[in-house]
């Protein structure tokens, strides 16, 4: 039986909708939350995007909402590097959500001498920037990665995500980054305090075990997984034993999320 959640961290692509089109259900059980009053956030892996830019993406589809309601993987790595380092020299490998992410955050941007090299999506990115983020770590800058999504969903189909670059930098640097995004626990633990609640007392929603249940799990979570995106009925087992998670709860549409929480 499902212990009632006091607050909800939800997943966007997959779960909430696919690129530009809206899942069936979303609006309705955004709609039933703030009825029933229960706090939630949107939290995503994606640093390309500032939270602005991501709720007005969700407003575009009839989703409600606000900036303050969105979490990206590039402001939980920005306040990370800023708890361990406050105003630390950084060389961004990324686009516009972080930068503005680690400019707020009081971090310094340069391009010489870095003492963290901090990683995201980088649709620009090119051999320069590859060689430059690996001598930066050889000698000792330390290496931050927004999120390890191998892959990127566009309109046009799948593109390499941040992850890809981030493995290219690890295999010639020689050094493991720290991952921000899901499936550690580190966004989660940023979001669960934006909330003001501690894991035990959020429900995380999502429609992939790899990266939103894991990361859940690993946080002291309960998970929802909805049969929307990227978990199926045909992987689900490959997903289950890669991860040793497995979800509290399995939806197989937003309806029944809907119905599961807000009944």
């Amino acid at each position: 039986m499902l212990v009632k959640p006091r607050g909800l961290l939800i997943d966007l692509d997959g779960t909430l909708y696919h690129g530009r089109h809206r899942i069936p259900g979303a609006d309705r059980l955004i709609n039933s939350l703030k009825d029933q009053a229960i706090p939630y956030l949107y939290v995503t892996n994606n640093s390309s995007r500032t939270p602005e830019q991501v709720a007005i993406h969700l407003q575009g589809m009839g989703i409600p909402a606000l900036a303050e309601e969105v979490v990206t993987s590039s402001l939980a790595a920005a306040q990370y590097v800023a708890e361990e380092s406050p105003g630390a020299k950084v060389a961004m490998i990324g686009e516009e959500g972080l930068m503005q992410a680690l400019n707020a955050a009081g971090l310094r941007i340069v391009e010489d001498s870095p003492e963290y090299v901090i990683q995201g999506i980088d649709r620009s990115f090119h051999y320069d920037k590859l060689t430059l983020a690996v001598r930066w770590i050889q000698e000792g800058a330390i290496s931050v990665l927004t999120n390890p999504d191998l892959q990127l969903p566009s309109d046009t189909g799948l593109m390499p995500g941040a992850g890809s670059i981030g493995a290219a930098i690890e295999a010639a640097s020689g050094i493991k980054p720290i991952i921000i995004g899901k499936p550690s626990s580190v966004l989660m633990k940023y979001a669960s305090d934006r909330l003001g609640l501690v894991p035990g007392e959020i429900a995380v929603i999502g429609d992939n075990i790899r990266t939103d249940i894991a990361a859940g799990a690993h946080a002291g979570c309960q998970t929802i997984l909805v049969m929307t995106g990227i978990t199926t009925t045909l992987n689900m087992n490959e997903h289950l034993e890669s991860t040793g998670v497995k979800p509290d709860y399995i939806c197989q549409d937003l309806s029944e999320v809907t119905k599961l929480l807000c009944p």
